[in-house]
């Protein structure tokens, strides 16, 4: 299983890429890519219940958010950039079931049992520079007994567009330079310092199989790998 990297780079999207950067990074992404972004909330959609309240672990300026808000009671989003966050009063200006709070994944300051749902998508196992574990338990910890954890990460099917799409956002100055001799086996390596890796079916098997808990995991789309937690097994971490 990939090790999560815990280093000075831990806080690279709220220095770094955010805010209308961060959309952009959206906005030239390639019609695979785009495909890939939308298969992954409509997967994350089938669910969510109208009376659910649900938290977005890293919702950045509310990408993601607004399609949440559209099917559940109440949509929370945290993020560790206030620049997102700020910038999300603006983007999100149209929904009242929307509450976003500056804070990190690593010690979620919500009381146990607060959300139907707990959800991270595009790549927080990784991105967030947490290690995995402690990510899963705080998860669980605030999401209710009848409850679920969706995690995902990138499919080594997309690694070509990935890359690509990567590439493309160094080119706009969004992130730093790539280097394409290191950059492989899932792996993205920025000269900066950053890196980007993934986590594969078998690295979801193997970490579920740590803490003793069940779940389905899942490729969607030939894109993207959810781990789909059933939080009734919390109790055994």
């Amino acid at each position: 299983m990939r090790k999560y990297n815990s280093n000075k780079k831990e806080d690279y999207y709220s220095k770094t890429l955010f805010a209308q950067k961060l959309k952009l990074a959206y906005e030239i992404a390639s019609p695979r890519i785009q495909q890939y972004l939308e298969e992954e909330i409509k997967f994350v959609l089938n669910f969510i219940k109208p009376s659910d309240t649900v938290l977005e672990l890293g919702c950045g300026y509310g990408r993601v958010l607004k399609y949440l808000a559209e099917k559940a009671r109440k949509v929370v989003g945290i993020d560790i950039s206030q620049v997102n966050l700020d910038y999300a009063k603006e983007y999100l200006s149209a929904y009242k079931n929307i509450e976003t709070h500056y804070m990190t994944a690593r010690k979620l300051r919500f009381p146990p049992q607060s959300f139907d749902l707990v959800l991270g998508i595009q790549n927080p196992i990784s991105s967030f520079k947490i290690d995995p574990q402690i990510l899963i338990h705080e998860s669980l910890r605030v999401t209710k007994d009848k409850g679920k954890v969706l995690l995902s990460s990138y499919s080594e099917k997309i690694w070509n567009e990935r890359l690509d799409w990567f590439v493309e956002q160094s080119k706009k100055g969004l992130i730093g330079e790539i280097d394409l001799e290191k950059t492989k086996n899932g792996v993205i390596f920025c000269k900066d310092g950053f890196t980007a890796t993934t986590f594969t079916k078998e690295d979801f098997s193997f970490l579920i199989s740590e803490l003793n808990l069940v779940a389905e995991i899942v490729e969607v789309d030939s894109s993207s790998i959810f781990c789909v937690i059933n939080v009734k097994h919390r109790n055994k971490l």
